[in-house]
């Protein structure tokens, strides 16, 4: 039978999960796997469930389920399994996390499709089409900003793109950008931050003698590098390392945390409680 991923979100009181089930019962279904959590922090309580039913059509099943639930007043999002998110990914020069992306996706790791790359530079134009995938050159100055933030959202229409990917885009997107796709953009850096920002980050780490290297992936908002953290990572360094071997370490951290971050926005398994994210790893 067909098989659908459910996340529901609500503030946390006695019978949502009867009444879920008795949705998910009431369209034939039979659950696989659930994952829950109440969040004291929030009051938060989100869980998220894996089921097959004979019912083909996702909005069908969606309707009789959320008719269930909706004295809860929850956010609810149901996806078929085989129906893969489509992911726009953005690019500047720096192309290991844009490398890692498409090595996964090629050998069928990573469970997304891939209908086109974003980038402000040439750079990474031959990679990118060698993958058979589009590749779109928007350059961006101060000056035309505001129309290539356009372009960008005409072309996530255009290609009814689920989710963005900063794989080490070098712009910072306006307020107004980030508004438009809450809790849909993902975005990777060192995890050195508030600390070491501007340029040559990992240098100014060496200069300061750490000893730990680090990255985080996160949605982005409209408050610089502060979104909702969905993965982090870190890897512990000696004053033996050089500033060229911190940067080497930098990168395989960032191109692990980021694939992990994407998978598991992927299949569901992140859910935004305010400023903090459930991860049902």
């Amino acid at each position: 039978m067909p098989q659908f991923v459910l996340t529901l979100a609500c503030p946390d009181r006695p019978g949502i999960v009867r009444a879920l089930a008795d949705g998910i019962v009431e369209v034939g279904g039979n659950i696989l796997d659930n994952a829950q959590f109440s969040d004291p922090g929030t009051g938060m309580f989100c869980v998220r469930t894996q089921f097959e039913a004979p019912e083909q059509d996702a909005a069908a099943i969606r309707e009789v389920i959320e008719g269930k639930v909706s004295e809860f007043r929850p956010m609810v999002s149901l996806r078929a399994v085989d129906r893969k998110y489509r992911v726009l990914i953005m690019v500047s020069r720096l192309d290991h996390c844009l490398v890692d992306l498409l090595y996964r996706w090629e050998i069928g790791e990573m469970p997304i499709e891939i209908p086109l790359v974003v980038s402000n530079h040439k750079d990474t134009r031959p990679l990118v089409e060698r993958h058979g995938i589009p590749f779109v050159y928007l350059p961006v100055t101060a000056g035309t900003k505001p129309a290539v933030e356009q372009r960008l959202f005409d072309l996530v229409a255009e290609h009814e793109i689920d989710f963005v990917v900063l794989a080490r885009y070098m712009q910072v997107l306006s307020d107004d950008a980030c508004r438009k796709m809450p809790g849909r953009i993902i975005n990777i850096h060192h995890s050195f931050l508030p600390g070491f920002k501007g340029s040559k980050p990992y240098h100014q780490a060496y200069e300061r003698g750490v000893k730990l290297i680090g990255a985080t992936a996160h949605y982005v908002t409209p408050d610089l590098d502060q979104g909702p953290i969905i993965e982090q990572d870190v890897v512990r360094v000696s004053h033996g390392q050089n500033a060229d071997s911190l940067v080497a370490i930098g990168r395989d951290v960032e191109r692990v945390v980021l694939a992990r971050a994407v998978r598991l926005h992927a299949e569901d398994r992140v859910v935004l409680t305010g400023n903090r994210t459930v991860v049902f790893a």
